[in-house]
């Protein structure tokens, strides 16, 4: 079961859930995970990551239909949902939501060791002061009695990123508003020239 899988997140999946965070500072926002498991070790590898909302995030067709054109794009490349990444509005909220653990439950159904990422504010403002290698996010896996629980204490140990210098390469692509380039499903929803799929993100 997921409670004692660990995971790896890629750097770009990884600075794709902050910046889309950071676009939307003031709302709550969602994505969601992709994946597989290692045939070696069993981690749980998140290669990449699709910024679904910034508005009404709980609206169940528009999550449903980005759900499928999500999973039929990845399955052609062998790869799953593995998780769901929530950001709240509130800077200071450090709960899980009730719409971040109903989509984690979703997920957890055709994936059991799904994980959610909550965003860690205080983590994320803290980056520039000092040398922190571990991902600004906590860490909440499903426990025997199918509660979403915080993952080793602080979830740290459990959750790494493929590339040690991936907190840097965000702090620059903060430092040069890259935020502002990325494209959610809300983006995609209202314009549909905008790709969800944020080709051009790291070019």
């Amino acid at each position: 079961m997921g409670g004692e899988s660990k995971y790896e997140i890629a750097q770009n999946a990884y600075i794709k859930l902050v910046l889309h965070a950071l676009k939307h500072k003031s709302s709550a926002v969602n994505a969601v995970l992709l994946g597989r498991v290692s045939p070696q070790n069993d981690v749980v590898e998140i290669t990449d990551s699709v910024p679904l909302f910034h508005t009404h995030l709980g609206l169940l067709p528009q999550l449903e239909i980005s759900l499928i054109l999500i999973e039929e794009h990845y399955a052609a490349k062998g790869v799953n949902i593995v998780g769901y990444f929530h950001a709240n509005e509130r800077f200071d909220d450090h709960e899980l939501s009730g719409v971040a653990k109903n989509v984690g439950d979703h997920i957890y159904r055709y994936f059991p060791q799904a994980a959610i990422l909550l965003l860690d504010n205080k983590k994320l403002d803290a980056l520039p002061k000092g040398k922190d290698r571990s991902p600004a996010v906590q860490l909440y896996t499903r426990d025997s009695s199918k509660n979403w629980k915080l993952s080793g204490g602080d979830g740290s140990s459990q959750l790494n990123i493929k590339e040690p210098s991936a907190n840097v390469v965000l702090l620059d692509y903060i430092s040069t508003e890259k935020w502002k380039d990325v494209v959610d499903f809300d983006d995609h929803l209202d314009d549909i020239s905008k790709d969800w799929l944020n080709p051009e993100l790291f070019k």
